[in-house]
C-alpha cells in the first residue's frame, strides 16, 4: 500500500510538473522579448534617445542651411553679371587691411571663439 501511495504522487508529482513546464517557460520568454523590446538596442529607451540626436541634428542642419543662404547671397553679390559695388569696395577693404580717411571704424566684439560672422561685418563708415 505504502509502494502504491508514493507511485501515486510521484505520477502527479511528474504530471504537475509536465504542466507547470510549459506556461513557466512561455513566460521566460515573453519576459525576455518584453525586457529587450524596451532596453535593448532597438528598444523605447533607446528610441528617446535616437530621436532626441535627431533633433539635434537638425537643428544643426538648419543652422548650416542659414549660413550657407547667407554666403550665397553674398558670393551672389560679387559675381561679375550682377557685381554689387558696395559688397566688392567692402571685401577688398577687408582682404587688403585699408581704409578711408574719412571712414570711422568700429570694432565689434566677437559673439564666440570662432565667430567668423563678426569678422566679416561691414566698417562702419561716417557719412
Amino acid at each position: 500500500m505504502l509502494a502504491d501511495l508514493t507511485d501515486t504522487l510521484a505520477r502527479a508529482a511528474k504530471s504537475a510538473l509536465r504542466q507547470a513546464i510549459a506556461p513557466a517557460l512561455c513566460a521566460c520568454v515573453v519576459t525576455y522579448f518584453a525586457y529587450y523590446a524596451i532596453h535593448g538596442d532597438r528598444g523605447l529607451v533607446a528610441m528617446k534617445q535616437i530621436q532626441g540626436e535627431i533633433a539635434q541634428a537638425e537643428t544643426v542642419l538648419d543652422q548650416l542651411k542659414g549660413e550657407r543662404e547667407r554666403m550665397e547671397r553674398r558670393a551672389q553679390l560679387l559675381r561679375g553679371d550682377n557685381l554689387d559695388r558696395d559688397m566688392l569696395d567692402e571685401r577688398a577693404r577687408s582682404m587688403l587691411n585699408l581704409s578711408n580717411v574719412r571712414d570711422v571704424v568700429v570694432t565689434l566684439p566677437k559673439l564666440y571663439e570662432g565667430d567668423e560672422a563678426a569678422s566679416e561685418k561691414p566698417v562702419k563708415s561716417a557719412r
